[in-house]
């Protein structure tokens, strides 16, 4: 059975910084394109990052670009979100995401995504 399980999360102040992970379980993350999305109360899920299967493209929208960066390990089925300079406005619930079809590109429309992680909180204050 196919399971995404993010984990990092925490409390942090303005500037610091947070790894979260994503360990997939049940096949193979590593043909799969995975996304990042964030939602914080009252907003629509927002994807930050997403990284092709080859692991040699990654995407960015500009609210994160330069702070935020996403990774794998292909030998711990496992894709990484290193956000960086924190800020109180990237405070939200993040889920990681994989579509149902390997090889398939990046998007950050939500519906292009078939599984799921449970989702792990990140509080930027002081």
């Amino acid at each position: 059975q196919a399971q995404l399980v993010e984990s990092g999360g925490g409390l942090v102040q303005p500037g610091g910084s947070l790894r979260l992970s994503c360990a997939a379980s049940g096949f193979p993350l590593n043909r799969f394109a995975t996304a990042w999305f964030r939602q914080a109360p009252g907003k629509e899920r927002e994807g930050v990052s997403c990284i092709r299967s080859s692991g040699e493209s990654t995407y960015y929208p500009d609210s994160v670009k330069g702070r935020f960066t996403i990774s794998r390990d292909n030998a711990k089925n496992t894709v990484y979100l290193q956000m960086n300079s924190l800020e109180p406005e990237d405070t939200a619930v993040y889920y990681c995401a994989t579509p149902n079809r390997p090889w398939k590109g990046c998007t950050f429309e939500s519906g292009g995504y078939d599984y799921w992680g449970q989702g792990t909180q990140v509080t930027v204050s002081s």
